[in-house]
């Protein structure tokens, strides 16, 4: 079973933010939770590792980009409960704002697809309900 799954203690993740031209990199995740939705690029910060580090490796690893960290926006729980209650997955994610240096963006990794979306065709992608909120939050989000 996953470490993943049923944890003991919450698991610490990133996710990036990546944004040029007014325009915010989307990626089709691969893996629960929220398999086939789509959200930023991210993932779990590796011991002795910095969350801004980690920010730089996982959009590398699921975008083909090299990125700098901007700052950090954002700390998002994401909470999923089984049909008993029991805690199936918790994540603590430290969401981070970066622009691309250099590379060729391409779905890698635990990605299915990638894109390049202005915040007015958001909705014309099935966001996961975290990144709605963060989108939101940010104020990026299109009014309804």
């Amino acid at each position: 079973m996953s470490h993943r799954l049923y944890p003991s203690r919450p698991i610490v993740g990133v996710g990036v933010l990546i944004e040029e031209d007014g325009r915010y990199l989307l990626v089709k995740r691969a893996a629960e939770p929220d398999a086939g939705l789509w959200s930023i690029p991210g993932g779990l910060v590796e011991v002795g590792e910095k969350t801004a580090d980690a920010a730089v490796r996982e959009a590398l690893e699921e975008t083909g980009l090299s990125v700098e960290v901007m700052n950090r926006v954002d700390v998002v729980d994401k909470i999923v409960r089984d049909d008993d209650g029991k805690v199936r997955y918790h994540f603590i994610i430290i969401d981070f704002q970066a622009r691309p240096l250099s590379g060729e963006m391409r779905p890698m990794d635990d990605a299915l697809d990638a894109a390049w979306a202005a915040p007015e065709d958001f909705t014309k992608y099935e966001l996961t309900p975290t990144l709605v909120e963060l989108l939101k939050r940010m104020g990026i989000y299109p009014e309804s």
